[in-house]
C-alpha cells in the first residue's frame, strides 16, 4: 500500500516525467477519439483531435508549473477555463445548417468539447477521469448511433420531372405537401430521356413510401416516382 501511495504521489507532481506521460496520454486519448470520428467522415478527426486534447492537457499543465514551481498566487483554474470556453469558436466552425430542418457537425463540434475537457483533466493528473472519459465518449459516438439511426430512419425517393421549366413548380409544390418535414436535392436523371431533371427526396419516417408515391404522381410534370 505504501508503495501504491508513493506512486500516486509522484504522478501527481509536476516535473519532466509526469509531463511527458500527461503529453504523451493526451496524444493517445485524443487520437482514440479522433479516429473514430474520422471513420464517420468527421471534418475534425485524428490530427484535430489529438492537438485539441494535446493543447488543454499543456494549459493545466502551465497553470499548475505556474503556481507550484514558480509560486506564483492566484487561480489555478482560470487558464483551463479559457479552454473550454474557447474551443466553442472551434466547433462553431464544424457546424454547418443545410437548411432549415437539417444540421451537421453538431456531434463533432461536441466531442471537440469533450477531448478538450479531457485534456484539461490530463493535465491535472486526473488520469482515471480522462480514461473513464475518452471509453465513454468512443462507445457513445461508436453504439448509440447504430440506435439513433434506427430511431430516426428516412424514407428515400427519386423522381423525375419531364419539363426543366416546371421543375421550380412542382418544387414548391411538393413543398407546401410535406412542408420542412423533406429534403429535396436535384441531381442527374437516371433514365435516358433528354430534358429530364432528377429529383431526390428524403422524408420522415413518419410518411409512408405508397401513400407519398401515390401522391406525388398526381402531380403533373412528374415522368416517374421511385424508391431508393
Amino acid at each position: 500500500m505504501d508503495t501504491l501511495k508513493e506512486i500516486i504521489t509522484y504522478l501527481n507532481e509536476i516535473h519532466i516525467v509526469t509531463v511527458a506521460l500527461r503529453l504523451f496520454l493526451a496524444i493517445i486519448i485524443g487520437g482514440v477519439i479522433g479516429s473514430e470520428r474520422g471513420r464517420h467522415g468527421s471534418a475534425a478527426g485524428l490530427r484535430t483531435h489529438i492537438l485539441v486534447c494535446l493543447g488543454a492537457a499543456l494549459t493545466s499543465i502551465t497553470s499548475m508549473y505556474v503556481s507550484e514551481i514558480l509560486g506564483v498566487q492566484g487561480d489555478v483554474s482560470r487558464m483551463p477555463a479559457q479552454v473550454i470556453s474557447g474551443i466553442g469558436f472551434l466547433g462553431a466552425g464544424m457546424i454547418i445548417i443545410k437548411n432549415s430542418n437539417m444540421i451537421t457537425g453538431l456531434t463533432t463540434a461536441a466531442g471537440m468539447w469533450a477531448t478538450a475537457a479531457i485534456g484539461v483533466a490530463l493535465g491535472y493528473g486526473f488520469y482515471s477521469g480522462a480514461i473513464i472519459a475518452m471509453i465513454c465518449c468512443v462507445g457513445t459516438a461508436a453504439f448509440l448511433t447504430k440506435l439513433e439511426r434506427k430511431r430516426k430512419m428516412s424514407v428515400h425517393i427519386y423522381l423525375e420531372i419531364s419539363d426543366l421549366k416546371k421543375a421550380g413548380d412542382i418544387c414548391d409544390k411538393i413543398k407546401n405537401i410535406y412542408g420542412s418535414e423533406i429534403l429535396l436535392e436535384t441531381t442527374a436523371p437516371k433514365s435516358t430521356i433528354t430534358g429530364n431533371i432528377g429529383v431526390r427526396i428524403t422524408a420522415n419516417r413518419i410518411y409512408d413510401y405508397p401513400a407519398m408515391r401515390d401522391n406525388l404522381e398526381t402531380i403533373d410534370g412528374i415522368e416517374f416516382v421511385i424508391p431508393e
